[in-house]
């Protein structure tokens, strides 16, 4: 147990200490789950998968991150976030070693897309599952500044940290070994979360009928027109980092063979704006808390990115390969992805307690779906040949998103001229320890 001192000062950091293992073990979790995010794919070429197949694998894996994401917020209000997060990663664990045992020896192509595409079920169950457990514990005044902790807990372990603990580890026990590497940090970060956390107010079911019933998965998708301020939350959502995945596929040639940037000094260019990215999603969190999640989505999230992506475009094609003004430049864009982060927060605070998971659920669905709307948009317009075009089609993007977000009112968010201070949305009766 935490002292009364180290409990005041979690507290001021806008941490919730009951919870502070939680985001240990979210941490932990993503470290593992990252490790292979940066050579999976060589990994399977270079053992005889053909490329397309392996293509196809990433995509079904990232359809049932998409569905885990969706059914993550939904099954934490039928059984509870903490059942979730277990059942999320014992599926991580027991899938991960079928892939390495059974699946890649093997060397059957539909099996390791089988088993990798539904482990991808795994890290959504746990993380998202800990963000509701963070929403319904949290009291309002700090919630923007608790999920921005949670982003940055998030995002420095996927792929920040997971891609160091690889870079590490592949010289010293080789690439299979390194796959055993993530799976014990992704069984201690899911150890340090639900043997760690000893508070279980707001661990179990906030559904009205708890468990026992599966109208609240149909509430997962009838919330989008029962409360239309969530299907608006939702395209907010999808925006945010639906441009940031296009740039995925299309930077690496813009920059490489339009701008005259080596590999070396792009990937180096990306390194430093996603850590700064990860600073900035704590910062946001704090500056919601301050300024209104309402608010900063606007002006910190979607203008920003807005600004940031003609920066990033028009800037380098003036100055040339120059690496410190581009990097101001993405700079802007990197951390105005960040802006987005009091939307966590914002839009469980649009409905009552009962359909908060349902809320986190949508969110969830829309930033899995980004991964495959953003590469979409780019084969669409043809990728780099028309960079101009695709540039301000997200700019545009961007710019509706933020006057969609000028509708996300709620009395809870702190800069809202309405806003309860005294943690407006009681807390739900069943919010209950369980065991």
């Amino acid at each position: 147990m935490l002292s009364e001192k180290s409990s005041a000062v979690l507290d001021r950091l806008g941490l919730p200490a009951p919870l502070i293992w939680g985001y240990v073990g979210v941490l932990l979790f993503m470290i593992g789950d990252g490790v292979e995010s940066n050579y999976l794919s060589s990994f399977l070429v270079d053992a005889g998968f053909a490329e397309n197949r392996v293509a196809a694998a990433v995509s079904i894996y990232g359809i049932f991150v998409a569905v885990g994401s969706w059914l993550s917020g939904t099954l934490a209000a039928m059984y509870g976030p903490r059942r979730v997060m277990l059942a999320g990663a014992v599926l991580w664990v027991v899938l991960e070693a079928v892939l390495l045992v059974a699946a890649i020896p093997s060397d059957s192509e539909t099996l390791v897309m089988i088993v990798y595409g539904v482990r991808g079920i795994g890290y959504p169950f746990f993380a998202y599952a800990f963000l509701v457990w963070l929403n319904n514990a949290t009291p309002a005044r700090q919630r923007g500044t608790s999920v921005g902790w949670f982003w940055f807990a998030f995002g420095a372990g996927l792929p920040t940290l997971g891609s160091l603990v690889a870079s590490a580890s592949i010289p010293v026990v080789g690439e299979y070994g390194t796959f055993w590497v993530g799976t014990g940090l992704v069984a201690l970060g899911a150890v340090a979360a639900l043997v760690g956390v000893r508070d279980l107010r707001h661990a179990g079911p906030t559904s009205a009928e708890g468990g026992a019933s599966f109208r609240e998965l149909l509430n997962g998708i009838t919330i989008l027109w029962r409360e239309p301020r969530i299907a608006t939350g939702a395209f907010v959502r999808l925006v945010n980092t639906a441009p940031n995945f296009a740039l995925f596929v299309v930077a690496p040639l813009y920059f490489t063979d339009d701008i005259g940037f080596t590999q070396g000094q792009y990937l180096l260019l990306v390194t430093c704006v996603y850590t700064a990215n990860i600073f900035a999603n704590l910062m946001f969190g704090i500056v919601g808390d301050r300024f209104g999640w309402r608010r900063t989505v606007t002006w910190f999230g979607c203008v920003m990115c807005a600004v940031g992506m003609l920066l990033l475009y028009y800037v380098p094609q003036i100055v040339g390969p120059n690496f410190v003004v581009t990097l101001l430049c993405w700079a802007v864009f990197g951390i105005g992805l960040a802006g987005f982060v009091p939307l966590t927060a914002l839009m469980p605070a649009l409905v009552p307690a009962p359909d908060r998971g349902s809320a986190l659920a949508i969110y969830s669905l829309a930033a899995g779906l980004s991964a495959f709307v953003g590469p979409a948009i780019v084969g669409a317009l043809g990728g780099t040949a028309h960079m101009t075009a695709l540039i301000w089609t997200f700019v545009v993007l961007y710019l509706l998103a933020a006057a969609a977000s000028v509708t996300l009112r709620s009395t809870v968010d702190p800069g809202d001229a309405e806003f309860e201070p005294a943690d407006a949305v009681p807390e739900s009766p069943l919010d209950r320890p369980v065991s």
